[in-house]
């Protein structure tokens, strides 16, 4: 984690939050307690900051300095608002393409996501704020800078931004092996938002129930699966193709 990516001290990293500064996610030392880290608590929780408990020695790892049980990364880049990104993206004439990732957490995968989508078009990647994979130096790296030229938003909940997205007359399409349906035969060339799942779970159930059209990748080895990236890949070149 590169130092001026991160924050250590329980006062520091609330009063980093108070501020406004786009905390990725906290990591608070396991079995610590006290009033100031209870006034940390209240403060992640109203402004919904993303933190897990982890042993002392990965606190150790991060900083050398006194880090009090609590050190927390902070992104390089600002986000963008949902409704703002949409709005902008139609208004500039550009047929919207959007990326959904549903809590990809792999910092690298995140970053060879957005290197791709930025070379393929995509206007725009939304993320959910809990279980999303921080923007950090990794993601900086694999993305080879273009974390700088993609907007990204963070949402509460991805169900609420497919809803809008639809509402906005873009079509939601969800990769996944769930369906009989080939990518080949689903239409991207429309206005679109492409959903891809967590590298273990996939895209959750509930999402799926919402999306437009499913589309799966043909496989034809024995193994049943792409890296997120990879498949991230295939289908925004398939959408490149159709809109040729």
């Amino acid at each position: 984690m590169e130092k001026e990516h991160q924050i250590f001290g329980i006062r520091a990293i609330i009063e980093a939050i108070q501020a406004g500064k786009e905390v990725d996610k906290v990591f608070i030392q396991k079995d610590i307690s006290g009033d100031l880290m209870k006034d940390l608590m209240k403060v992640m929780k109203r402004a919904n900051i993303n933190f897990s408990y982890v042993p002392v020695e990965k606190l150790n790892r991060l900083t050398p300095n006194n880090h009090q049980g609590a050190v927390a990364t902070i992104s390089p880049i600002g986000f963008i608002d949902l409704e703002h990104l949409i709005e902008s993206t139609i208004e500039s004439g550009k047929k919207p393409l959007f990326l959904i990732l549903d809590q990809i957490s792999d910092a690298r995968n995140f970053g060879a996501i957005i290197r791709t989508a930025e070379c393929t078009g995509v206007n725009g990647i939304i993320i959910q704020k809990a279980g999303s994979a921080p923007v950090n130096g990794d993601t900086v790296k694999t993305s080879a800078g273009a974390v700088f030229n993609v907007p990204i938003c963070k949402v509460e909940h991805i169900k609420d931004a497919i809803f809008y997205l639809q509402g906005s007359g873009i079509k939601t399409v969800a990769a996944t092996e769930k369906t009989d349906q080939n990518i080949y035969d689903v239409s991207l060339a429309e206005p679109v938002a492409i959903i891809m799942g967590s590298e273990d779970r996939g895209i959750n159930p509930s999402v799926l129930k919402i999306v437009d059209e499913k589309a799966k990748l043909p496989m034809f080895g024995s193994i049943g699966s792409l890296n997120v990236s990879v498949a991230c890949g295939a289908f925004l070149y398939e959408t490149v193709r159709q809109r040729s």
